[in-house]
């Protein structure tokens, strides 16, 4: 299933409504075991102050799926009611194979109900156990599709991090969460944005750019490889760096490393010009520890 542009607006127009009528009244709290139309909840699987994620059955297509209900706190303010608008309107035209899709969007018994496929679990659970080189290189390429997807189709992400890669059978992997996400390659006085350990330095000073999607990404694979962060300047050499060269080729290295460069200018300007210049290395594996 793949939605149209009338879809997002469809969606939209859902939360408007939505947002008009709604309010901590309106609100029930939900149990495990809670029917949503269709939707029964399993579990919950996280929780932050935007938004509860939920496990769940579709019991018409008996099948698991994910649910993303944004906190009531949330919804009840109206800057935030833009951002959820925002969110399912990037996330219902964007169609690609590495990016979560948007199953369903509407409201359900007085609550906001985003679905989506459900996956084995994220890349920052998987990372804190060994990966195979060959492994992280296929969920590395996956990435760098995803990213370079959103840029091409002007989706700025500015939340990029493990625990945003979801991990499906067969070593699929997906890039979700665009709860921050904005259209347009520049976001100049916005406030600060991203996750602490990922977040770029311009970006932390509010003025976010494609280029710091690519520093972020940089990260999440440097730390996929390594299996650490480096320490911020990432001046070299780094205690870490070995492990980050094991297995790779110096290319590849090298690609991650201009990722990672704390000056904007001196990175890759988006996630398009990061696939071309992976597109263009042969062997990013290596035989040797370099």
């Amino acid at each position: 299933m793949t939605h149209s542009r009338n879809d997002a607006e469809h969606m939209a127009a859902a939360l408007k409504l939505y947002t008009r009528n709604s309010g901590p009244a309106s609100q029930k709290s939900l149990r495990i075991g809670t029917r949503l139309d269709k939707y029964r909840l399993l579990k919950r699987l996280g929780s932050g102050g935007f938004a509860t994620v939920y496990a769940a059955m579709d019991e018409l297509e008996n099948r698991r799926v994910a649910i993303k209900i944004p906190s009531e706190s949330f919804t009840s303010n109206y800057q935030s009611q833009d951002d959820i608008t925002r969110e399912i309107r990037i996330m219902a035209r964007l169609d690609h194979p590495n990016i979560l899709r948007l199953k369903d969007a509407r409201v359900i018994d007085g609550k906001l109900v985003m679905v989506f496929p459900m996956g084995d679990q994220t890349l920052a659970d998987r990372i804190t156990k060994r990966i195979a080189r060959a492994t992280a290189i296929d969920y590395a390429a996956q990435m760098i599709e995803a990213v370079a997807y959103a840029h091409e189709n002007h989706v700025l992400h500015r939340d990029i991090k493990p625990d945003n890669f979801i991990i499906f059978p067969h070593n699929k992997i997906c890039l979700t969460d665009f709860g921050l996400a904005r259209f347009g390659k520049t976001l100049a006085s916005q406030s600060g944005s991203g996750t602490l350990g990922y977040v770029a330095p311009e970006q932390a000073m509010g003025k976010a750019t494609y280029r710091s999607d690519v520093f972020s990404l940089g990260l999440v694979m440097y730390r996929m490889f390594a299996g650490v962060l480096p320490e911020y300047p990432f001046t070299p050499p780094l205690p870490e760096y070995t492990k980050l060269r094991r297995g790779l080729s110096a290319t590849f290295v090298s690609l991650i490393r201009k990722c990672i460069d704390p000056l904007p200018n001196r990175r890759f300007r988006d996630g398009v010009a990061l696939y071309n210049a992976y597109q263009q290395i042969r062997a990013p594996a290596s035989l040797k520890v370099n």
